[in-house]
């Protein structure tokens, strides 16, 4: 009685890590950007120092950011978690693996002092322009039908 508990035991246990491992190691159906002009390979720019192969960057709120390097080629570094501070900083500190920036380098927000690490570093399209994200967001400024009175 007890040998035929044990081996429905390891069975029902077997089928379980079975299903774990099958569940861990599916890729996804859906493409991992929903934002258009995103490669979905990994990439990186070589040398990543401020003063010599980046040229601008441009944050996406708290999740993100736009780089350009020197070629005036475009990157977007997806942050592991909201960067607190990321949205208005004047200035952030890359911190490169190594001598590349890639998806396992980092950057500092200085005035914050926070750290923000990268979980996918890849090609992409420019970013949009503030006039896209005010319309896109229906936060346009509208003209004012009428001018108004100076007297």
């Amino acid at each position: 009685m007890d040998n035929t508990r044990h081996r429905f035991t390891s069975v029902v246990m077997g089928l379980g890590a079975v299903a774990l491992l099958a569940g861990c190691s599916s890729t996804p159906t859906t493409p991992m950007y929903h934002a258009t002009g995103l490669s979905t390979e990994e990439a990186s720019i070589p040398f990543a120092r401020m003063d010599n192969s980046i040229y601008d960057w441009q944050a996406d709120g708290q999740d993100g950011l736009w780089v350009q390097d020197i070629h005036r080629d475009w990157f977007y570094a997806k942050l592991l978690g909201p960067c607190y501070g990321l949205d208005w900083a004047v200035g952030i500190g890359f911190q490169p693996r190594g001598n590349q920036l890639d998806k396992f380098s980092s950057i500092t927000v200085v005035r914050e002092r926070s750290i923000c690490q990268f979980t996918s570093f890849v090609r992409s399209d420019p970013p949009p322009s503030s006039s896209k994200k005010k319309k896109a967001s229906g936060t346009a400024e509208e003209s004012p039908a009428t001018p108004p009175d100076t007297k």
